[in-house]
């Protein structure tokens, strides 16, 4: 028997999953989000495999982290998306074929995650405004994805986002923080 059918049904039952979930997020839009312990590790691991079955094969993932689990307060259906959100930047500013880089390390008080890709870059002068309702380089979008990112790590989880890096036809790379204690 052909294993292929039965892995695609099951991708297809992630993908409503992932439906449920964002409807969910929609409707709570200005409510609290509780925040539960989470390995982050497991968190990425299962959003890079996520993604990687959904994008294309010239897009390379790599995920660096301790062996051990970090474990944090998250909101883990928000904090994935931000995840996935920058993910799919990254793959759109890479037309579809290049490396994704996330580092997980801690650094005295935070649990620090990078993300860099090898896509077109962006001016320094970008930095600040790439977070702002309305800012995108896309052809297509209403420019809500970092925005709402920005919210979520730092409203939400009490975090830092922001532009660690980027260099014009070599990459970006975004930087999280989010305490070690939980409370960021």
């Amino acid at each position: 028997m052909n294993p292929a059918p039965i892995q695609g049904v099951e991708e297809m039952e992630k993908d409503v999953q992932r439906l449920e979930t964002i409807t969910q997020r929609f409707s709570r839009i200005g409510s609290t989000p509780v925040l539960e312990p989470a390995n982050i590790t497991e968190i990425l691991e299962e959003t890079i495999d996520y993604l990687r079955l959904r994008t294309s094969r010239k897009i390379t993932y790599k995920l660096q982290a301790p062996k051990e689990p970090i474990i944090l307060p998250l909101n883990a259906s928000l904090f994935r998306w931000v995840i996935e959100n920058l993910c799919k930047n990254a793959i759109d500013a890479m037309n579809g074929k290049g490396e994704i880089v996330i580092r997980l390390f801690t650094e005295e008080k935070y649990l620090i995650i990078d993300l860099s890709d090898t896509g077109k870059g962006m001016s320094k002068s970008s930095f600040s405004t790439v977070f702002n309702p309305g800012y995108t380089s896309k052809k297509r979008g209403w420019g809500l994805g970092l925005s709402l990112a920005k919210r979520i790590i730092k409203d939400y989880h009490k975090g830092k986002i922001f532009v660690k890096s980027s260099v014009l036809n070599e990459g970006t790379s975004f930087r999280i923080m989010l305490r070690l204690n939980g409370n960021n």
